[in-house]
């Protein structure tokens, strides 16, 4: 099996963990696929690699291997990240977590080995995710316009609160006086949106959800759309340039930027072990409806 292994700033803590799942991925003659950076890492802390181990750099590298299931090393964030260069080949994607919360990356790392295994005996099924592509008159992020997780609009640091004018399929919806406007995905909607109280959208619901951050009227609400539909907007403000985000990765913009968000034409593949759940996930790392009375004799 060709395994793709992404990951970045590898630390001493729990290197064991990795070490011995280096050691288990050689004795069953697995082929390894690496991120450079986290393959000279490796290398640096003296770890012994896998005996077939290639390495990647960048999209076009990637794309040159068939890749069978990409293991993220990190937390939630780095899984995002797989994403540049998985892109549309659809790799499925399993996460170590070496992070913290670990709601996508939901595998220890002291249970690499036993993860691998059963994937090896099929164990598994794959989740497919909605990703968002950002469309735009000029060239942002490199060309490698997609996320996960969300969009955001947000004001520049200690600036007054923009004005974002949003259309659905070119029709007027709503002129957002906020700090900033999420258009989530349903993985996206535990994040950010979550925290500015949007609501939580299951996987499945093929929808996107626009939530206003801090918005200065009381009677704006997050709105849940289809995710058929095309979202555009207008930004205007007292600054001159505002913040463009695509899951961790920011650009500067301005108010003649025009911007634009659809679904795009590939999903991204989440593997869940058979012992994997994930309204249970939702419970146990978001303590989603937590009550002491469900747990009284």
């Amino acid at each position: 099996m060709n395994l793709g292994i992404f990951g970045k700033n590898l630390k001493e803590e729990g290197i064991q963990d990795i070490e011995n799942f280096f050691k288990y991925i050689n004795e069953a003659g697995h082929t390894c696929i690496i991120y450079k950076k986290f393959y000279d890492d490796c290398i640096r802390m003296g770890l012994v690699l896998p005996n077939h181990t290639h390495f990647f750099a960048n999209y076009e590298s990637y794309a040159a291997f068939e890749v069978d299931v990409m293991i993220s090393i990190g937390g939630d964030g780095t899984i995002l990240e797989t994403l540049e260069y998985i892109r549309e080949k659809g790799t499925p994607v399993i996460g170590i977590n070496r992070g913290r919360l670990g709601f996508l990356a939901s595998v220890q790392a002291e249970n690499a080995v036993a993860m691998l295994n059963e994937i090896e005996k099929g164990h598994f099924s794959i989740d497919s995710r909605t990703v968002l592509q950002l469309e735009s008159d000029k060239q942002m992020f490199g060309g490698v316009n997609y996320a996960l997780n969300d969009f955001v609009i947000h004001k520049k640091d200690s600036s007054s609160m923009i004005t974002i004018h949003a259309f659905v399929n070119g029709e007027y919806l709503n002129s957002y006086w906020s700090d900033g406007l999420i258009i989530s995905t349903p993985t996206g909607s535990t994040g950010y949106n979550l925290s500015c109280g949007g609501p939580i959208l299951y996987p499945t619901s093929e929808s996107f959800v626009i939530t206003p951050i801090a918005p200065h009227n009381l009677n704006v609400r997050p709105i849940i759309i289809s995710d058929e539909n095309i979202i555009s907007f207008e930004v205007e403000g007292r600054s001159p340039s505002f913040l463009a985000t695509l899951d961790a990765r920011s650009e500067s913009i301005d108010n003649k930027t025009q911007l634009a968000i659809r679904k795009a034409n590939f999903e991204f593949k989440l593997i869940r072990l058979n012992n994997e759940d994930y309204l249970r996930t939702l419970r146990e790392k978001l303590m989603w409806g937590i009550d002491n009375r469900n747990f009284k004799n």
